[in-house]
């Protein structure tokens, strides 16, 4: 094919898998050329794409991790081959494992070829198993949190493809993954439990990092999407209590700074609006009412 119109490449020295020695060459996303056509900015900090006239639709996210085509151990490129002899160990043994995983979900797929939609999606469902058996010094919690929203983003966008699939219920189970590792990395950053230098761009997205600020307004974000389910209603109460603090934190005088640019800052404001707004419906519904 013609280079102008391709959207990826190889590059030239080969990646060695620490797990089971296969050779490959990792796979880039060209930049420029009209490939990426930024669109607006959702909620939840992701950044969607215009589909290009020339090539079509692109996800950017499908690139992000390096994916082993032959054990599918999976990671971040800075991780992929930083591996102790006990990690290596656990990969192996578990390499049986992620391929029934893929092969459930996904049939046949092969990571050889060009990264599109579902070996994107399966590639993060890969590296939030494999961070989980990570050592501390890559921050494996926060790896876990940010593979689980991008995740959660592409198995939606498969369902919306594919509707009779049961990418929407992957999607839901990692948007909870999601929810709840973020809420874990919050704990983890107060206390240095984690390297936070380890982490690199905090993301959400591969566009721009928005970090401890992105970290503190996401977590609320995925609160009120999951959170806002518990069926225990004090415990729902409690989730809504505490994603006000964040948003408080947040938002703080109201400022805008180089950390709190205005857009994340409207962000937060109608979060913590639309908050309130269910906090009092939850009132209306569930204390008694005054007589007389």
């Amino acid at each position: 094919m013609d280079k102008e119109l391709k959207i990826s490449y190889r590059q030239k020295n080969v990646t060695v898998c620490p797990v089971c020695s296969f050779e490959f060459h990792r796979e880039e996303l060209f930049s420029g050329g009209g490939r990426l056509i930024a669109g607006k900015l959702t909620d939840e900090l992701r950044r969607l794409y215009e589909v290009s006239k020339k090539f079509g639709k692109v996800y950017p996210l499908s690139y992000a991790l390096t994916v082993c085509p032959s054990c599918f151990y999976s990671a971040f490129p800075k991780d992929f081959e930083i591996l102790d002899d006990s990690e290596v160990d656990k990969m192996r043994e578990l390499t049986a494992a992620r391929k029934n995983a893929i092969k459930k979900f996904f049939g046949s797929i092969d990571f050889n070829g060009d990264r599109e939609l579902k070996t994107g999606a399966a590639s993060y469902m890969l590296a939030v198993d494999s961070y989980g058996y990570r050592n501390k010094k890559v921050a494996p919690t926060f790896k876990i949190a940010l593979c689980s929203i991008r995740a959660a983003w592409l198995f939606s966008d498969l369902a919306k493809e594919n509707p009779d699939a049961p990418y929407g219920k992957i999607a839901v189970f990692f948007y909870k993954k999601a929810y709840q590792s973020y809420v874990k990395l919050l704990d983890l950053m107060q206390t240095g439990g984690e390297p936070v230098d380890a982490v690199g761009n905090m993301g959400p997205d591969t566009d721009k990092n928005w970090g401890y600020e992105g970290v503190l307004y996401l977590t609320a974000v995925l609160t009120v999407k999951v959170g806002s389910k518990e069926p225990d209603p004090a415990k729902k109460m409690e989730n809504f209590e505490k994603c006000k603090r964040y948003l408080s934190r947040l938002f703080g005088s109201g400022k805008t700074s180089k950390s709190r640019p205005s857009e994340l800052l409207d962000k937060t404001k109608d979060l913590y609006d639309k908050i309130n707004e269910m906090i009092e419906e939850w009132n209306r519904e569930n204390l008694p009412k005054q007589e007389g």
